[in-house]
This record gives C-alpha cells, structure tokens and sequence, in this order.
C-alpha cells in the first residue's frame, strides 16, 4: 500500500506536495495518487489531465486525488473525470480533513472540495520536518497575488496575497537546518510583496536580513522568482554583504519590449530591468540571473520580439525559462488578437536558442574556477551560482570547496579541494 505524490508547476508547489503527503497520511488514507496539478499555462493542464489517465490505468485498484491551481480554478472538469475520486482546492490539499477515507465512494455525489479561494486571508506556516530525497528545502514565506497581468491565471488559483509572520519562517528554517538541510529556498507566488499584510508590513530584505542574523548555522539562503519593481533597499543591502544569500536571482521579466509590457500589465520597463541587474552586479559582481520570459504575446511584432531576443544579452541572463503564449481562459489577454500558433512555437524556439547558447557561454566560463557545491543524491551538486556539477563519491548533503574541471553538455564536472561546510 502505497501513497504518492505526482507534482506539477512550482517550487510552492513541490513544498506543498510533502504538505499534502503529511495530511493524507494523517487521515489514514493509503493506497493512493495525489495530484498536484499547475495551470500556468493550457500544456501544464493537459499534461495533469494526462497523467491522471495513465495512473487510473497503471493503478485501477487505488484512489487518484486531484489538487492544486488547475483544481482550483476549474474543478467541475476535473470532477467530471471518471479516473478522479476527489478533487480539492488549494486550501483543502493542506486540510487532514479533506483526506477522510470515508469520503471516496464510487459513485461519489460530490467529489469536489473546493472553497473560494479569494476569500482566503491567512497563510500557515506549513511545518514540515524536511523534504524527502532533497538536500535543499523550500519554505512557503508567502502565498497569492494582488497583482492582474493580464495573461496569468495564478491569483484565481492561489487567492489574494497572504504572509507567513516572520517568526514562525525562522522556527521553521531553524528545524530544517538542524534536520540537515545545508540549503533553504524562500518561495512563494510573489515573494517581493512579502509582508504588506503583517503587522509594520516588513519586506522582504527585513525577513532575509532576520533570517541570516538569527541562524547563522545556515549555511546557504536562496531566493525563488522575484519581480524587479518590487525588491526593496533593504533587500539590496543584504545581497552586497552577505555572502550566504546565493547570488543566483530568478527574475520575472515576461518581455523585453516595453509596449508588450505594457499590453501584459507589468508594473516595469525594460530599462528598469536593465538597471536591476546593473544595480545587483555592482554590489555583488559574481551574480547570475535567470528569468522567465513569454514568446508570442498576442499583438507582438517582429520588432517587438527582438528587443525579448536582445534582452538576455542587453541584461546578462544566465538562465531562460521560456513559455509559448498561452491563452488561458477568463484572462484579458485570452481576448486580445492572437499570433499563429507556428509562430509562437518558432518564437519559443528562438528565445529557447538564445538561452542555451548563453548558458552554455556560463559554464565555459567556470571551468578552471574555485565554487561551493551543495552535493544532492546521484552524485550531482549545485554550485552557488545554481550551475549543476557531477562529482562522484560525495556524500549527499555535503557542501564542499571545488575546483570546476570541464564542462560536459549541460552539466560540469569538478575535484573536491575541501570540505567547506
């Protein structure tokens, strides 16, 4: 009897999983699939629909859970499914509650559990005492979004922007560290907006700044996506002095036309971006970026996708995580005029290009250098910089001090000189 977690989307998400995984067991339920479903765009949503079907067939005789954002938002489709059994929305997923066995039947009257979301205003600490398999932890800091670009469906799926105190993330950083977690990733739907809804509204350079003051048994402090307009100076102050704050940013940019930005209902420029990454690269010189991107934006011209094409060169990127448009229903952008599909995908495959070959510039560019790795299971690591390095014989969980060897494919390969932590 088994109980599985299939994950899709976010880093949230993965931490939610082993929230999830917590409760069900809790409920005694066992002998079943939970399915953490993402809907960022309509692939993401096709895959879940997709995996759910192969699970029914590969496992006829267990219960198939599904949750998360696609749940969310539209959980009649979902409980229409006859491969489903339960379907439960964001806030139910980390309910013991919501779990009881004595809930499933077939046929089921009411498979859905799902509330409105938007009525939602606080967000648990959720507690968990590590995360299996994985030598870095996410922590949930905050949940939401206040924002309405016009081409995401995430606020219908997570609700109105809610923080976690920053009492209760130390507490929970604190237990993970001593549980031997050497990393910590500080995640959320919109990270930036940390704290507006707390008491004194802290952001989030004071949690960082906290965190690192009050644990200096951490190791290493990562940050999940930011949104440029919305990093504070105390924010900046803490990424030039303090060198357990990786200096790997992932940055939610989306375009890099302004009108295209302005079309998306972004809150920057792309000459505010621009000068984000300058301002970082002066305090902390040895900073990489990554950054999300959308090719094919309905109304966009050739031109307009240029000026995405320069970006990662005109800013520095490292790392490109590049979406296709896509329309998701009840969105504003659903009704603007939309691009053929051949030329989105053509677009996509264009950014997606340019970010392997600046990439693969990157790690060219550590061979020979001295980094930190945070070694995983299967004998790969994670340098600061989040470059992958394969090291064989290095215990999971070690940090240790190497020297970058060469670069193979997507990975690099390095010799241990010390352990460092």
């Amino acid at each position: 009897m088994t109980l599985d977690v299939v994950t899709f989307g976010c880093r949230l998400n993965t931490l939610e999983s082993e929230v999830m995984q917590m409760r069900a067991r809790e409920a005694g339920l066992d002998d079943a699939v939970l399915v953490n479903t993402c809907a960022v765009t309509s692939e993401a949503v096709r895959q879940a629909r997709q995996t759910i079907r192969r699970l029914r067939r590969e496992r006829p005789a267990s219960r198939i859970v599904v949750a998360g954002c696609a749940a969310q938002i539209d959980p009649a489709s979902f409980a229409e499914m006859v491969e489903v059994d339960l379907v439960l929305g964001n806030a139910e997923k980390l309910d013991a509650g919501a779990y009881q066995i004595s809930d499933f039947g077939i046929p089921l009257e009411n498979k859905a559990k799902v509330a409105d979301i938007a009525e939602l205003r606080e967000t648990a600490g959720h507690l968990v005492a590590g995360m299996d398999g994985h030598t870095r932890a996410f922590v949930e800091i905050q949940n939401g979004c206040d924002h309405r670009c016009t081409f995401c469906v995430i606020p219908y799926g997570r609700g109105p922007s809610r923080s976690v105190p920053m009492g209760a993330v130390v507490e929970q950083i604190r237990s993970l560290v001593a549980g031997g977690h050497g990393e910590i990733v500080l995640t959320g739907v919109d990270i930036t907006a940390y704290g507006a809804d707390l008491p004194g509204q802290p952001t989030l350079g004071t949690l960082v700044g906290k965190i690192l003051k009050l644990l200096p048994e951490l190791p290493r402090l990562r940050l999940s996506s930011l949104d440029t307009i919305e990093v504070d100076a105390a924010l900046l102050r803490v990424i030039g002095e303090e060198e357990r704050l990786m200096p790997h940013f992932h940055l939610s940019l989306q375009s890099g036309d302004d009108m295209i930005l302005k079309r998306m209902k972004r809150r920057h420029s792309r000459s505010e971006a621009l000068a984000f990454c300058a301002r970082v690269r002066q305090l902390r010189p040895d900073a990489v970026f990554g950054a999300d991107l959308i090719a094919g934006f309905p109304t966009e011209s050739e031109a307009m996708f240029e000026n995405s094409l320069r970006l990662p060169e005109d800013a520095g990127l490292t790392y490109l995580h590049v979406f296709p448009f896509s329309p998701r229903p009840g969105t504003p952008a659903a009704r603007m005029p939309p691009l053929a599909k051949s030329l989105v995908k053509e677009r996509a495959a264009r950014l997606r290009a340019e970010g392997e070959r600046r990439l693969g510039a990157f790690l060219d560019g550590e061979v020979g250098q001295i980094r930190s790795v945070l070694m995983e299971r299967g004998g790969t690591g994670r340098t600061e910089h989040f470059a992958p390095v394969r090291l064989g014989g290095v215990p999971a969980g070690d940090i240790l001090a190497v020297r970058i060897d060469a670069r193979s494919g997507g990975e690099l390969t390095a010799s241990p000189i010390e352990k460092a932590a």
